[in-house]
């Protein structure tokens, strides 16, 4: 009987596993786990402890722990045979922390997550503690952000200097993941990969290295709390002796290294050779692409991360992209379908109303108080029509903009995502980037943990890596997009004006932050 290579993906808000057959190259079964709905004990809302205070975002990790258990035994239940399993990986959402001390015990009983921005103190003091901006950018390839895992830590001390002090280690969520599946308490492996570790903002991709500068501004001895960073395509251990008897996995199971979701979903979609970029159309949006050499943006805006497969892999990421999008959902009562049949009957450049759609601040262009703007809209213009016309290019223009820092010219764009499915958002992206776009099949990182897991077992018969994970990946070409020539000269003038109108609004000629003066009002 044939081989499986089992993909988790720890999420925000659940819990996904895929079991990938080797022999068709095609998942024989997925499931999942949703959190608020099947774990109500933990008082989740899209995964969030409730009642924590503004801009606070935490999870209790026992929920992840046991969102695995619940998916193994659906798996079993169905009937798989999981002694059939060679290998896992895990994929897990980037930065969140974990913290354990030297016996296994959660020395903070819950995780700061990825959207948590209760830490942007933090992060000013960290920057200003390793020497301003630029110094902290040479030191690690990014900025200090409230997404990343630095800042989390500080908080930590500062707000309960004992239990950082009791802690050993400083984990991330798919890090804590694997020392379950490894055996935990009973001798779990204390490891990490270079991937999900770039998000620390204590790590620099492009040295591979701990920065003694930046951990010295959280805590002197903090470099001494965080593992060693090994290789992304090795195993680390062998799946426990408990899950083997609980399960019936076979104790050769091995458990690779595992990364984060935006690796892992680079993995998922193909996104393994230069030209090719990746774009999720979630909540918020991110656009990244494989590089044979790191890079760095003097900025900080895009991040520099590694990629789970030995390579680097810069990513773009803004706060603004589905939430606009159903806000006007909600407002006008309207389901996907009828948005859709609204779009498609709008005219591209919608007549020159802009809508630059900062709707909860900004991650990029780092305008974390900004708010949105409409521009060339008259009081008769705020019709349905025209909104829907403008968010959705205003959207798909943000993230165009955001895109024009990465080194890359695309050849071919994947897409990822709940709005993938949408025709209209597929053309418009296609139009405005100037590249053909195709949505993936499939379960995105948790596929592409699987693909991880087959391509660390197969390795040493692997000859070419692009080869191997293309013949999992599966493309809809019915909807790949093309762009319209016939809305090429509306679009190249939509993007000079949206970068003109985006730039001009954010500061030019003026000391005074706009948006700054309208929080205060």
């Amino acid at each position: 009987m044939g081989k499986y290579y089992m993909g988790l993906d720890v999420s925000t808000q659940g819990t996904k596993l895929l079991l990938l057959d080797y022999e068709t190259k095609r998942p024989a079964f997925v499931t999942s786990v949703n959190y608020d709905r099947d774990l109500p004990a933990y008082n989740t809302r899209n995964g969030v402890i409730q009642g924590l205070g503004a801009g606070v975002s935490e999870s209790d990790p026992a929920m992840w722990v046991e969102a695995v258990h619940r998916v193994l035994q659906q798996t079993r239940d169905a009937g798989f045979d999981l002694a059939r399993v060679a290998a896992v990986s895990v994929s897990g959402q980037q930065h969140g922390l974990v913290c354990l001390d030297a016996a296994g015990n959660l020395t903070r009983k819950t995780s700061k997550l990825w959207n948590d921005v209760s830490t942007q103190p933090e992060c000013e003091e960290i920057t200003r503690l390793a020497g301003g901006k630029p110094a902290v950018i040479r030191e690690v390839g990014n900025s200090l952000k409230p997404g990343y895992t630095a800042s989390k830590i500080l908080q930590f001390k500062k707000s309960d200097p004992q239990a950082f002090a009791a802690t050993t280690t400083f984990f991330l969520v798919h890090n804590f993941v694997n020392w379950f599946l490894t055996g935990g308490k009973q001798g779990g492996v204390r490891d990490m990969e270079p991937g999900d570790t770039s998000g620390m903002a204590l790590w620099n991709p492009a040295t591979k290295s701990w920065s003694r500068a930046v951990c010295n501004a959280i805590a002197s001895d903090l470099i001494a709390k965080l593992t060693e960073v090994r290789p992304a395509m090795e195993c680390i251990g062998r799946i426990s002796a408990e899950l083997c008897q609980k399960y019936g996995f076979s104790p050769e199971c091995r458990v690779d290294a595992g990364s984060g979701d935006n690796m892992y979903g680079a993995a998922g979609t193909g996104n393994v050779r230069p030209g090719t970029v990746t774009i999720s159309l979630g909540t918020s949006g991110t656009a990244f692409t494989v590089l044979t050499e790191p890079y760095v943006d003097p900025e900080g805006e895009i991040a520099s991360f590694c990629d789970s497969l030995g390579n680097y892999l810069p990513l773009l990421c803004v706060s603004n992209l589905a939430n606009g999008y159903n806000a006007l959902q909600r407002k006008f009562g309207f389901d996907h379908k009828a948005f859709e049949e609204i779009l498609l009957k709008t005219r591209p450049g919608n007549n020159g109303r802009i809508v630059l759609p900062w709707f909860e601040g900004e991650r990029t262009p780092d305008l974390p108080q900004a708010a949105p703007i409409f521009f060339g809209f008259t009081p008769d213009d705020f019709t349905c029509e025209a909104l829907c016309r403008g968010i959705v290019e205003g959207h798909v223009m943000n993230l165009y903009e955001g895109f024009l820092r990465l080194p890359v010219k695309a050849q071919s764009i994947r897409l990822t995502g709940g709005l993938s499915r949408s025709k209209g958002w597929r053309q418009t992206i296609a139009d405005i980037f100037g590249c053909e776009v195709v949505p993936v099949a499939g379960e995105g990182a948790a596929l592409g943990a699987a693909i991880h897991a087959a391509y660390v077992d197969n390795r040493q018969n692997v000859r070419a890596l692009a080869a191997f994970v293309d013949s999992f990946v599966e493309l809809n070409e019915a909807e790949r997009a093309r762009p319209d020539p016939a809305n090429a000269a509306t679009y190249e003038t939509l993007r000079k004006a949206y970068l003109a109108l985006s730039r001009r609004v954010r500061g030019a000629g003026d000391a005074n932050d706009p948006f700054a003066l309208r929080a205060r009002l």
